[in-house]
């Protein structure tokens, strides 16, 4: 390490002293020199007609000296009284310029802990700002992939006939028309119930992947996690690992069922867009 690269170390390590160490060492270092003038032998000072000598006198001397006011009362006539005053000036002054480089270190700490905080709430504001836009959007989008869970676990029979409300608590004997067309009013397709669903599922995440890759949503950490989740799910399962029809019925009987990895799918998802749902609501009407 170079001279260069030491000074500037110890103005590093110096500038982050807090000043009311400074102003500590300062106040503490009055009583010490105080003691050293009053131990100094008779004669090294010239002390005025009645002036005391005790060490209250030496502590007033130590005082004015350390500030640098220089009264001249007492006045230091002899080597050792002269040299002890002097360094105590230059301690004085030093620990003073010490005191006032920490002063404006630490105002320089607190001005850039202060924009930090002003960037980062413009940060979180625009976020919020991108994510309240894409609210819609993504809502739209999980009522969907939650109405097609509802059509593939609903048989086709009392399909139509209530209001497409999900039921986590379907059976994998209530999946046995997926295959059939969904019947519901939004679907104009003749495509299988479950068809459509892996179509809403697939929109879903590729709405949900858009949302991170547009939005940090860092400051959400549990709308991220469950984001990234049922991402994840879809990437995972796709509507190639969904059985056909006919092995369905000629493996009704096996165990596992082959419908349980849709089964657990659809559930594990679906309560993941609820999840998202709500999430997403709270952030709306905060």
């Amino acid at each position: 390490m170079t001279i260069s690269d030491r000074i500037r170390h110890f103005f590093h390590v110096v500038s982050n002293v807090r000043p009311i160490v400074w102003i500590c060492l300062y106040i503490g270092l009055t009583p010490v020199f105080a003691l050293i003038y009053w131990a100094l032998p008779d004669g090294q000072f010239r002390i005025p007609d009645g002036a005391g000598t005790d060490f209250g006198s030496w502590l007033y001397y130590s005082i004015v000296t350390i500030t640098t006011l220089g009264f001249g009362d007492y006045t230091p006539a002899h080597g050792w009284a002269q040299l002890v005053t002097a360094i105590e000036v230059m301690c004085g002054l030093t620990i003073l310029g010490f005191f006032l480089n920490a002063v404006g270190s630490m105002k320089s700490e607190i001005d850039v802990t202060a924009e930090i905080e002003k960037q980062r709430k413009l940060h979180e504001a625009s976020m919020k700002d991108h994510l309240m836009k894409s609210i819609p959007q993504i809502l739209h989008n999980l009522n969907n992939f939650l109405t097609y869970c509802y059509a593939a676990t609903t048989p086709l029979a009392k399909r139509g006939k209530a209001e497409p409300r999900y039921n986590p608590d379907f059976s994998i004997d209530d999946m046995a028309d997926i295959y059939k067309p969904s019947g519901l009013s939004i679907d104009r397709t003749e495509g299988s119930a479950v068809h459509r669903l892996m179509k809403a599922a697939s929109a879903t995440s590729l709405c949900l992947d858009s949302l991170q890759t547009r939005v940090d949503l860092t400051q959400w950490p549990d709308l991220l996690e469950d984001c990234f989740t049922f991402v994840a799910d879809c990437q995972m399962f796709t509507e190639n690992d969904i059985p056909s029809e006919k092995h369905v019925k000629e493996n009704a009987n096996a165990t596992p069922h082959p419908l349980l990895s849709l089964s657990n799918f659809i559930k594990d998802n679906a309560a993941l867009a609820r999840k998202i749902e709500t999430e997403l609501t709270k952030i709306a009407s905060a």
